[in-house]
């Protein structure tokens, strides 16, 4: 096999192995809004960790990474959505 193929090969491959692997969590999470076993440090920290991996994709040159770009798109946004739902659930019961 190619090099340049087997790169594009397994850099998808990994793209939705992370996505299927995460993917069930942040899904049950928004489902049942259940946060109390989440640690917030480790969602902020996946939340920032994804920015930077969109940054490098899109400034890789002589072209983009799609795998890296669209992997931690999905991942970033799910992130964001756990913590949001965990920053709300945290200041309810607060009150």
């Amino acid at each position: 096999m190619e090099q340049g193929l087997f790169y594009e090969v397994s850099g998808m491959l990994a793209s939705v192995a992370m996505i299927l692997g995460y993917l069930p969590q942040a899904i049950q999470t928004i489902r049942t809004r259940n946060t109390d076993g989440i640690a917030m440090p480790t969602f902020i920290m996946m939340f920032v960790g994804a920015i930077f991996f969109v940054i490098q994709a899109l400034l890789h040159e002589p072209e983009v990474i799609w795998s890296l770009f669209l992997t931690n798109t999905v991942t970033g946004t799910c992130s964001l959505i756990v913590f949001v739902i965990k920053i709300y659930n945290d200041y309810s019961k607060k009150k």
